[in-house]
């Protein structure tokens, strides 16, 4: 199929809210067949989130409360991009540092991963982080966090069991487990 046939050609953009960590707005879009429509819109300005393995294979999780969900999580260190255009390899580095206590000598960008582009412009950047250094956590005010250490390959059966549901945390760490353990790396 021609894309033209897929493409939206997005019209007036209507502010409904602006917050601290994200903007909604409706468009008015025009589809395809010329028929109007509108899409309500979460503009985000993106995150980057880590996957730190040490030397023994292990990888440093984080367990938090996440309130839509009214969940504890476990989750791979990550944060939001201070503002708009920031760079998202020094948004890892910090991140790793306030979450963990961490810093890597060595970094893989695995992939930008769009969370959830039905609705949302979020865009997290997914790194593994290896030859860890600990340091000192500097979390934020509104940040409580419980650092946990576990076998990666137990992280991964993890995510097969269904216990690890976080998307980013499920796809960054059977990307680091592929690239770190895979015979046809």
């Amino acid at each position: 199929m021609n894309e033209d046939m897929l493409r939206e050609v997005i019209g007036e953009k209507n502010q409904i809210y602006k917050g601290a960590i994200l903007d909604v707005q409706k468009w008015n879009v025009t589809l395809s067949n010329g028929s109007p429509a509108f899409r309500e819109v979460v503009l985000h300005r993106g995150a980057s989130a880590i996957v730190p393995v040490d030397h023994e294979g292990n990888v440093y999780l984080v367990r938090q409360y996440r309130t839509p969900l009214d969940k504890i999580m476990l989750e791979i260190p990550a944060g939001k991009l201070d503002y708009w255009g920031e760079d998202r390899f020094e948004c890892a580095k910090r991140e790793l540092r306030e979450e963990t206590g961490f810093s890597a000598e060595k970094w893989t960008h695995l992939m930008d991963t769009a969370t959830t582009p039905g609705f949302c412009s979020e865009v997290i950047s997914l790194y593994l982080a290896q030859n860890l250094t600990m340091g000192e956590t500097d979390f934020d005010d509104d940040e409580f966090l419980d650092l946990v250490k576990m076998p990666l390959k137990d992280a991964v059966s993890m995510i097969m069991r269904g216990e690890i549901t976080d998307g980013k945390t499920a796809l960054a760490i059977l990307m680091a487990d592929k690239i770190l353990f895979s015979e046809d790396k």
